[in-house]
């Protein structure tokens, strides 16, 4: 299939999907073009990220988040090396079942470490997290050839994403979307006040698990797209972005995906024009990443600009 982004730079590029976008929504039936699954697949990324990333910041757990994210690949690695993948992607029961026994062990062996140490958990969380990410990058060099899994479970390769990696994503982030909206309000007072949620006798235990399933599923989900590395990225990134704008829960989420959604689009943008013009491929992943690193320079020079509002934020 020819793809009509070829030798585009930035402007191009967003011309070009305007006018494949108008076509689609006035009836015509075309193809999805490899930039497009690079869009779209960063996208459902995005909203996965910013609803789960939210959360995540507000709860103080991106050490947390850190630490799954790199301890994963030993999951992922593991599955694929016993279940090879038949064409382009791993059984998602599969992955998900890799998923969830990694996100798991990491919290025992954290709280393990903590218990029978005496030390701070995020002391703990820092020595289990070493420990299972090397851990998974000896077993990855190990049986890398046998597996037909390389560097992109580390640092993620978006060039190589499917229609079947957007089925996932997509996937994920329904069902993410559906979950939150469903526990919204127990998560909503957990994570503000966990002692009133506790004397309520809200589930708090069930909904910690809920949350680790759902953070566990995100970043297997993101994993062949950004790598187990770069999702840790947009998981926090676009949520510090927005807390310099705003400070309420709902607007809070709302606009971290939009940023999410806004470097989905620039970075595959910027991948193309520089492919196009100086013939140079660069990681579109890696753009991305720079991007929210880009914008959150720029939203903290417009917070210290601009009497913006910058309290904590507050359940609404």
């Amino acid at each position: 299939m020819n793809n009509p982004y070829w030798g585009c730079d930035v402007v191009q590029f967003f011309v070009v999907l305007m006018q494949r976008s108008l076509a689609v929504l006035t009836g015509k039936s075309m193809s999805l073009a490899p930039d497009e699954v690079q869009i779209l697949v960063l996208i459902m990324i995005a909203i996965s990220c910013g609803l789960i990333g939210t959360f995540l910041v507000i709860r103080k757990m991106t050490m947390l988040a850190n630490s799954l994210s790199h301890t994963i690949l030993i999951g992922i690695v593991a599955a694929t090396w016993l279940c090879p993948p038949h064409g382009y992607v791993l059984s998602l029961p599969i992955l998900f079942i890799a998923a969830m026994i990694t996100a798991f062990i990491t919290v025992g062996v954290t709280r393990l470490i903590g218990k029978a140490t005496h030390v701070k958990e995020d002391a703990s969380i820092g020595l289990s997290f070493t420990a299972l990410f090397a851990l998974g990058l000896v077993v990855l060099m190990i049986f890398t050839k046998n597996a037909h899994i390389g560097t992109e479970a580390v640092m993620g390769n978006l060039d190589a994403v499917h229609v079947h990696d957007l089925w996932l994503s997509g996937g994920v982030a329904f069902m993410n979307i559906l979950i939150l909206t469903v526990v919204y309000p127990v998560i909503k007072v957990i994570s503000f006040d966990r002692a009133f949620a506790s004397s309520a006798r809200l589930p708090c235990r069930i909904i910690d698990a809920l949350f680790l399933v759902l953070l566990a599923t995100t970043s297997m989900a993101a994993f062949r797209a950004v790598g187990v590395l770069l999702v840790l990225a947009f998981l926090t990134g676009p949520i510090l972005i927005a807390r310099f704008f705003c400070h309420r829960l709902s607007r809070l989420m709302g606009l971290a995906v939009l940023f999410g959604i806004v470097v989905a689009l620039i970075s595959v943008a910027i991948a193309r024009h520089v492919l196009s013009v100086y013939q140079v491929p660069l990681s579109t992943a890696g753009i991305a990443v720079t991007c929210i690193g880009v914008f959150f320079g720029l939203g903290l020079l417009c917070s210290r600009s601009f009497d913006f509002r910058r309290k904590e934020c507050y359940p609404s």
